[in-house]
């Protein structure tokens, strides 16, 4: 590996909440643009096949830091305010190892201001539901319920009464929008970006730095700046694909619910979602864009390697369904890239991989770049061996989400992807080399795939607390769990 100076490599990940991998232009998306993700996805690696086993924040975040499948984290749903003590993080064996870490944005931990190994954390984590309860938290002062550090500053900045609801637009509605009401530098989007080029300023310039760059949005609200949402509100978008297996009755109108999860949402409200969605991200582009060129001024970015990933996608209308959480694409499939500007690490740039890779492949990769070893309690693997032509990689993700009635499990190698209803029995099959939408169900026509994939759901699930399986059968109607008992939240276990 090259270097400009005698320090590691410095490391930027950059983290976005929510976004489809479809949602790019070198993914030939049809509308969205994204000039400096795709200039990212150039200078270095595009891994097209990248998945949330577990596909909501908390869950995602956790495989994100620690590097260990859902299973070992114990995270298999989502749940609120479960203790974040693990024993080895991304950031605390960089620091270990030298590096000056910082956090800026989300990281939907607990409690709030953990610092999961980091020498310092500035927050934004959005609307954190346990936390702005003003009833169960009488205690703390009302005007900065989170210890979040963005809504004193923009109350500072826009008047006191300033807040996150003011807009109008529930954190989980993915099917409302409007523009945002304030100056575009006072969006939470802008200054995830101002604060980390403020690090660039204060940061050590004797170490090498590891700076985890996380934005809320694309999560909802839907609340762009009036530029980016002219970019789009005009277009012709397309439709959201519905497959053969899809039920449209919508008989008790969910659809006109604003955080619904399926329904039949009115055409008008859905395309100014649609492109209020697209242009948070092509927002985040350009200030993606601002933060290269400060990385220029500082004269650090040939010194710099860059991962840009979200935590799970949106379903944004696929199949009638919204949100996240489910097996489908638009929620399970992920932008997954590793940047190299400065040919750091001479890889072969503006490439794309095939091979399935998950979030815990995060922190092995990270730490392997930095030279750093990777902690035997890592189940992820570096995906610079994917570069190098490793030809062992895993053959398919194993991923999973506690959902009520809605509970799955699925199993994808990039190319087919098998799902089971854990309460209902419902099997689903897909041939995505020829169905990347998942139009059509061929569960009822390839038994002998559904047979193959069956089978290796019962292996990953022999053993489970919660009894999906006997190692022979699959078992229906299990009660799915959250949190798993068995988990590995602390040194202790």
């Amino acid at each position: 590996m090259k270097g400009v100076n005698n320090l590691k490599p410095n490391i930027v990940l950059i983290m976005v909440d929510q976004m489809r991998a479809d949602c790019m232009s070198i993914e030939d998306h049809p509308v969205v643009d994204t000039p400096n993700i795709d200039q990212l996805a150039r200078q270095g690696i595009r891994f097209s096949n990248a998945y949330a086993a577990t596909p909501t924040c908390v869950p995602a975040r956790a495989s994100i830091m620690t590097g260990m499948s859902q299973t070992k984290t114990g995270r298999v749903g989502y749940q609120e305010k479960v203790e974040w003590n693990y024993e080895h993080t991304l950031a605390g064996e960089l620091v270990k190892s030298g590096y000056h870490t910082q956090a800026i944005g989300k990281m939907h931990v607990y409690p709030a201001r953990n610092l999961c190994g980091f020498h310092n954390v500035v927050l934004h984590d959005g609307y954190l539901h346990y936390n702005r309860k003003k009833h169960e938290n009488l205690e703390l002062e009302s005007f900065n319920l989170t210890g979040d550090d963005y809504l004193p500053w923009l109350k500072s900045k826009a008047g006191s009464s300033s807040d996150l609801i003011d807009i109008g637009l529930d954190c989980n509605a993915s099917t409302v929008a409007r523009p945002w009401h304030l100056p575009e530098s006072l969006h939470p989007t802008n200054w995830v970006v101002s604060e980390s080029i403020d690090f660039l300023r204060r940061r050590d310039p004797g170490k090498p730095f590891f700076l985890k760059m996380s934005f809320v949005r694309p999560h909802p609200p839907f609340d762009p700046p009036q530029a980016f949402y002219d970019m789009y509100k005009d277009l012709d978008l397309p439709v959201p694909p519905v497959g053969d297996w899809v039920s449209r009755e919508d008989i008790d109108r969910e659809g006109l619910n604003p955080v619904t999860l399926k329904g039949n949402v009115p055409d008008q409200r859905f395309k100014r979602a649609q492109a209020a969605y697209y242009a948070l991200i092509t927002q985040i582009d350009y200030q993606i864009g601002r933060f290269k060129n400060a990385m220029e001024e500082y004269g650090v970015l040939d010194n710099t390697v860059i991962m840009f990933v979200s935590d799970h996608g949106e379903l944004l209308g696929d199949h009638c369904y919204f949100r996240k959480a489910l097996p489908y694409q638009g929620s399970v499939r992920v932008p997954f890239i590793l940047s190299d500007p400065g040919d750091l690490l001479q890889l072969h740039q503006n490439e794309k991989i095939n091979n399935p890779v998950e979030l815990r492949d995060i922190m092995p990769t990270l730490l392997d770049i930095a030279n750093v070893p990777v902690p035997d309690t890592v189940d992820g693997q570096s995906v610079l061996s994917l570069c190098k032509g490793n030809n062992k990689w895993r053959k398919y993700i194993h991923g999973e989400h506690a959902y009520g009635k809605l509970s799955h499990h699925y199993l994808t190698d990039g190319k087919e992807k098998y799902i089971w209803y854990s309460q209902t029995g419902e099997e689903q099959l897909f041939n995505l080399q020829n169905d990347s939408k998942e139009l059509e169900n061929l569960s009822s026509k390839e038994k002998n795939r559904l047979t193959y994939w069956r089978h290796i759901l019962i292996k990953e699930l022999t053993g489970r607390e919660e009894g999906y399986t006997d190692g022979e059968q699959l078992f229906i109607g299990k009660e799915p769990k959250n949190i798993l008992n068995n988990h590995n939240f602390s040194s202790s276990k």
